[in-house]
């Protein structure tokens, strides 16, 4: 398939990128910022995005989504990045919207991805336990009770997690950690007893939680696939994550190299503009080519998950490690060719950068990625 986007795809792009440079600038980050927000995004822009159809974009049209495709949320997530825009995006419309979509029952299906569709509903991922990604060491319990289970453990970095109104969490009814077998994906209500959390404000002006569950209730209707074969589930969400995250770190490089050309081209040292010095000419040449690289292996990525999600992951991993070292690259080069100023707090440049840094630890950094892709070929 062509890496380009299609007429439908291209609209959606433009749309994106007016609406959200209107309405969602990095002045709005800003301002969530300075002013702590407590839920770290604007819920009325949110509800207008799902007007537009943004939070439904995975989302069969039966269960009131738009049904646009990876590729259309990866359009979406690109232009966000390009913004900074803070949202319940990635964490609502694409890991919680692929997991009901790609493997809950109809029931779960019905109750569900219609408040998700209509921005109603906040779904949080809590799959990490340690300080780095590792979802195959996953070791929370939930230890069979009556005709339900009993959850018990900690979750780390969850993105969305202090203001979800349900948790998607992966916890061992089975086998030990570091084994497949055994993991079983649960929907639980995020105000159920035993559950709390703790709001962590992160270092790109998000919000992530720490989530302890101590013997939380789960019943079998909690339950998204099967029990005990939960983990290929899980990775095929966690693939979904990987490429949109992917996508808004692509937006991100994109304008943080925008906002250093143009710099370039203003700044004057020894009566000339900076951008004719050959040293900083090359740098940006390499930056360039590395970008363009990064958008194709990302579409590549999206079109895989839509044309064949089961097999997806090896791409979205080679995406997002590919992502996480480019945009981390763009970030730097960005500080550096800025000179001081480009670490004082009044330019934006240090906001692409912490929220690049951010995004490409989450659902695993470059090195994770990188490995998991030799183990897939035989390594």
């Amino acid at each position: 398939m062509p890496l380009v986007l299609n007429e439908e795809q291209e609209m959606l792009r433009e749309a994106a990128h007016g609406f959200l440079a209107d309405k969602a600038p990095v002045a709005a980050l800003r301002k969530l910022r300075d002013e702590n927000d407590p839920a770290g995004f604007d819920r009325g822009l949110w509800r207008e995005m799902a007007e537009m159809g943004w939070a439904g974009i995975l989302v069969d049209e039966e269960h009131g989504g738009s049904g646009f495709g990876f590729v259309g949320a990866g359009v979406i997530a690109e232009e966000m990045g390009r913004n900074l825009t803070a949202s319940p995006f990635v964490s609502t419309s694409i890991l919680a919207a692929t997991a009901l979509q790609k493997f809950a029952n109809d029931g779960q299906k019905q109750e569900y991805l219609s408040q998700i569709s209509a921005g109603e509903l906040v779904v949080a991922l809590a799959v990490d336990e340690g300080n780095k990604h590792n979802p195959v060491q996953t070791d929370m319990k939930a230890e069979k009770s009556g005709n339900g289970f009993k959850l018990s453990g900690d979750k780390t970095f969850v993105a969305d997690g202090h203001i979800a109104d349900k948790v998607l969490v992966p916890a061992r009814t089975g086998g030990s950690a570091g084994e497949k077998e055994g993991v079983t994906m649960f929907l639980v209500d995020a105000k159920a007893n035993g559950l709390s959390a703790e709001r962590t404000s992160m270092v790109d002006s998000r919000n992530a939680a720490r989530l302890t569950f101590d013997e939380v209730d789960a019943t079998g209707e909690d339950v998204i696939g099967d029990v005990d074969n939960g983990y290929q589930a899980l990775e095929g969400v966690l693939a979904a994550g990987r490429a949109g995250l992917s996508a808004e770190m692509s937006g991100a490089a994109q304008a943080a190299f925008g906002m250093t050309m143009d710099y370039l081209k203003e700044r004057k040292q020894f009566g000339l503009e900076i951008g004719r010095f050959q040293a900083l000419q090359h740098r940006a040449a390499h930056l360039y080519s590395e970008i363009e690289l990064v958008k194709s292996v990302v579409l590549k990525a999206l079109q895989d998950l839509d044309d064949a999600f089961g097999m997806a992951g090896v791409t979205c991993s080679l995406a997002k490690a590919k992502a996480g070292e480019v945009a981390k690259l763009a970030a730097l080069e960005a500080v550096q060719m800025h000179g001081g100023i480009g670490m004082t707090d009044e330019y934006d440049i240090g906001f692409y950068l912490k929220r690049i840094r951010v995004a490409q630890e989450m659902f695993g950094d470059t090195a994770f990625h990188a490995d998991r892709i030799a183990l897939m070929r035989g390594y």
